[in-house]
């Protein structure tokens, strides 16, 4: 959680996953410290301290979305990331900017109930279990005789002390014969047998009309009317008991749940905590006076404005408050500049960082070090087919150097130039992995030239390949 880690902690984190950029990670620091200091402010002057949100200058490809994405998770908080050329102003059709707390609302829910329904894991089990037995052993199959031919003054050929004798007889062997079953269930030995179970029927497909572009509240909004209204249906489905366990879980979980308190968590995790990474803000920058679409980015401006400066926002889960909500909003900024946006919204992103193109050295390191790293990655894919795939030091520069050559002459796309040349780089071994008879694979930096070096050198074609 945020307040169990100072700024130097959580740079210190990001570098795991990030190489470089160390102003944008100290700017992210410190507005993730800054709430665990606001919460410890006195009520009176908790709600005066608002938010300092951040502006990533930076091309496409060197870390912003990744620095914000990693921090959430750090922060354990809501994440949404949106690009600000999907909306449009208020009379046309688009998705309307709303939309964006709407969508962060959802994602509270989700980790507040998955959150809640992992706690409540081992009653589900146990619940989920005893339904399992139920449909492997229903309790009326070993029933003897039928109670109601007493009732319908239907002579017996037996004493009824024989036939108590026989229905204690038939739940000692129910009752065994349950609990043989519940210790094959626990040991795994029925996942692959098909039995039958009834579940709750959560398909709505009559409503789906609806979700069409800027009407997708009004769709979720008369499901949960519906669904109030009408019992929610059950169907029975035929699973293997592997299957079967997982959906009774579930559902089992579901019930064991205060969905109510959970979305009142949920809203204020997501007004205090929020974190909200608008990208491509600068497609929205007009420059100068323009007419036509210009026109209409300055309105999605205008209509982000009050959600960045802090309204409320009506949802189906309840008015939300973004007042507290931090804000991340990136761009290339290569046609416009900052002072492009309207006034008012430069003022809410005061902090502004600008971040580094990436060098060959940054490529070296971006292919090594983080935890993800590409060379890892590819490693372990090719484990799974019994080839141990090894880079030689002098090939990782290699790679790095033609990375960046390619950037320079071609569009700069940062790191994910990587992607495209490793994927050239190891076509081939990828292809031929699951026939191959040699299973250590070396990469040197001869083979490296060998398959790359015509595609760089030649502009024109890189263009097309790399």
């Amino acid at each position: 959680m945020d307040q169990e880690l100072t700024p130097r902690q959580i740079v210190a984190e990001l570098d795991r996953y990030v190489v470089g950029q160390h102003e944008a990670k100290r700017a992210v620091a410190i507005a993730l410290r800054n709430r665990y200091r606001r919460r410890r402010l006195p009520p009176e002057l908790r709600d005066e301290v608002a938010p300092k949100n951040i502006l990533m200058i930076g091309p496409t490809g060197v870390g912003k979305t990744e620095i914000a994405r990693r921090l959430s998770r750090l922060a354990n908080a809501p994440f949404i990331k949106v690009e600000a050329t999907k909306f449009t102003e208020v009379g046309y059709v688009g998705r309307d900017v709303e939309s964006i707390i709407r969508d962060l609302v959802e994602t509270a829910v989700r980790m507040v109930k998955l959150a809640r329904m992992e706690k409540v894991r081992d009653r589900a089990e146990r619940l989920a279990e005893e339904r399992l037995l139920a449909a492997l052993c229903p309790s009326g199959q070993a029933q003897a005789y039928n109670p109601f031919s007493a009732l319908l003054g239907m002579s017996s050929d037996r004493p009824m002390a024989d036939t108590d004798t026989h229905d204690d007889a038939s739940a000692e062997r129910r009752k065994q014969t349950r609990e043989t079953l519940r210790e094959q269930l626990r040991t795994g030995e029925l996942e692959d047998r098909f039995i039958e179970i009834e579940l709750e029927d959560d398909g709505s497909p009559m409503f789906d009309v609806f979700h069409a572009s800027g009407m997708e509240e009004m769709g979720v909004n008369l499901k949960d009317l519906f669904s109030q209204i009408l019992p929610r249906r059950k169907r029975k489905r035929k699973l293997t008991v592997a299957q079967a366990r997982r959906q009774l879980i579930q559902e089992e979980s579901q019930k064991l749940i205060d969905h109510e308190d959970a979305v009142s968590e949920a809203i204020f995790l997501a007004e205090q905590s929020g974190i909200v990474f608008i990208d491509e803000i600068d497609k929205i920058a007009a420059k100068g006076q323009g007419v036509g679409p210009d026109v209409s980015r300055e309105g999605v401006q205008r209509d982000i404005l009050p959600i960045v400066e802090g309204s409320t926002i009506n949802t189906k889960y309840g008015p939300v408050r973004t007042d507290h909500i931090l804000f991340i909003a990136a761009g290339a900024f290569h046609v416009v500049k900052p002072s492009d946006l309207i006034p008012e919204l430069q003022g809410r992103f005061p902090i502004r960082v600008e971040l580094e193109s990436l060098t060959k050295d940054d490529f070296y390191r971006i292919l090594l070090e983080p935890h993800n790293a590409l060379v890892k990655q590819y490693a372990a894919l090719l484990a799974t087919e019994g080839i141990a795939l090894e880079f030689a030091d002098d090939a990782i520069r290699a790679l790095a150097a033609m990375a960046e050559q390619v950037n320079t002459h071609a569009e700069n796309i940062g790191a994910r130039r990587l992607h495209t040349i490793m994927e050239k780089l190891l076509g081939d071994i990828s292809f031929n992995a699951p026939d191959a008879t040699e299973k250590c694979v070396v990469i040197t930096e001869a083979y490296v030239h060998e398959k790359l070096r015509s595609l760089v050198q030649d502009q024109d074609l890189s263009r097309y390949i790399l």
